[in-house]
């Protein structure tokens, strides 16, 4: 499975590497198109079939929130930094892989039983964790691991319970599956694919992306957060676990442009394809980017919904990741 493959390499923000090699691994072969820039996006053209008048892009970003080394203690242990939105209480205990050659290692912090009573009352700040890598000491440490070295979390996608995934980083691999499924299919109408980098630390290769491309239409697919859980009151959750794909109608980054809102609902409607939307405009995504560049593009945003979205574990629905591709490749029928 495309997903499962690409979810379970390391690609936090500027270290997409291993993600953008394993993309074009999947591209040979296909009457396909790709070049990569200086920042490190891949831009994918699929000349398809039909007239292509119209210049159509979609876009994935490949990288992951993560963490990076900060310093070196004299134990031994790292001290580090997030790289993109962690919630730090999530952190403690959770397995990672440091650097490029993936060591394992744990996050760490004060046990239980050598906190203080008014410290047990509080959650772990950033400053009270580190990563344990097993070393004896600096020294020993430092043979393996320098300041700047890029930790992901250790987590293997899997499924379980009903048609459900389990993973790291589905956010935005979700959205890599998608635009790789619709490009190495056969027929189908002509677009340019950008996967792209730096998604989680400001939409930096979108921007760079859009300007090289120069699309008329522009839709980010994305993984969103998922908030139909027991602590979220039904009428405040942004999206649900099996409802289809979200729409977005805005964002932090974006106000949606109405053409391309319009034309995805009547896409599904068409084609029967489940939806919903994506009722938080909190967050950003490429699509904020993309609509600034040049003279401007009309742009859109799909996402896949995504429980405990940003955590080193998140949960998707294989079926919310099918509806997105058909939903998807209905509108870029209808439009492109």
């Amino acid at each position: 499975m495309l997903l499962e493959k690409l979810s379970n390499l390391p690609g936090v923000s500027g270290n997409e590497k291993a993600v953008r090699e394993a993309i074009i691994e999947q591209l040979q072969g296909h009457a396909l198109e790709w070049q990569t820039d200086t920042l490190g996006n891949l831009l994918v053209r699929k000349k398809g079939s039909g007239s292509g008048s119209r210049r159509v892009m979609l876009a994935a970003h490949m990288d992951e929130v993560g963490l990076m080394v900060t310093s070196i203690e004299k134990s031994g242990h790292l001290k580090f930094r997030p790289v993109g939105g962690i919630d730090s209480r999530v952190l403690v205990s959770k397995r990672v892989r440091v650097g490029d050659d993936r060591i394992p290692g744990v996050i760490g912090s004060k046990a239980i039983h050598l906190q203080k009573p008014e410290e047990r009352l509080k959650p772990f700040e950033l400053d009270q964790l580190y990563i344990d890598i097993g070393a004896r000491n600096k020294d020993e440490a430092e043979k393996h691991v320098q300041i700047g070295t890029y930790v992901s979390f250790d987590t293997a996608c899997t499924p379980f319970g009903d048609g459900c995934l389990r993973g790291k980083a589905f956010d935005d691999r979700a959205g890599c599956a998608v635009l790789l499924e619709l490009l190495l299919e056969k027929g189908g109408p002509a677009f340019d694919a950008a996967f792209t980098v730096q998604e989680e630390v400001g939409l930096r290769g979108a921007r760079v992306a859009s300007y090289t491309l120069q699309p008329q239409y522009a839709l980010a697919v994305e993984a969103t957060a998922a908030a139909d859980t027991p602590d979220t009151e039904k009428e405040r959750s942004a999206t649900m676990l099996g409802s289809g794909p979200a729409i977005s109608f805005m964002d932090r980054s974006i106000i949606v442009n109405r053409e391309i809102f319009k034309g995805l609902i009547e896409a599904g409607e068409k084609a029967k394809i489940p939806f919903q939307f994506r009722r938080f405009t909190g967050g950003g995504t490429d699509a904020g980017a993309i609509a600034l560049s040049r003279e401007g593009v009309k742009a859109g945003v799909v996402a896949v919904p995504c429980r405990y979205i940003h955590s080193p574990c998140s949960v998707l629905k294989k079926s919310d990741l099918q509806h997105t591709v058909s939903l998807v490749r209905a509108w870029l029928e209808a439009t492109a």
